[in-house]
């Protein structure tokens, strides 16, 4: 087994519980951490024995910038349960959304949540 890590795919979009971060709408930022099995040995050294990076990105892109979802924790859960779906090799995908925008009465960088599939 081994580790593919995505940092920082940043997309722009209208989640959040207020009327006004679906009217404005942010940018987004997700962290995937894929633990895949690959199906055939890697010294085959083929695209098919792995999770195509280009294509993860595609499927965490199309939820994020996809349907409104008030928390962001229901859209890290959803993202691991899509790349699970489609790459079988994934063993374990920990997901991690942060919203730097977020309405709270303060200060800080971004509120960030971290979802681990299977949970």
């Amino acid at each position: 087994m081994y580790l593919i890590r995505m940092k920082n795919c940043a997309f722009f979009a209208r989640h959040g519980v207020l009327d006004e971060e679906e009217r404005l709408g942010q940018r987004f930022y997700v962290d995937a951490e894929l633990t895949v099995e690959p199906d055939r040995p890697l010294d085959d050294d083929s695209m098919q024995s792995t999770v195509d990076y280009g294509v993860a990105y595609q499927v965490i892109e199309k939820i994020i910038t996809g349907q409104r979802r008030f928390l962001i924790e229901a859209l890290a859960q959803e993202v691991g349960r899509a790349l699970a779906a489609r790459f079988p090799q994934i063993r374990r995908a920990e997901i991690t959304v942060r919203k730097p925008n977020a309405p709270v009465p303060g200060v800080l960088d971004y509120v960030e949540v971290t979802v681990v599939w299977p949970g």
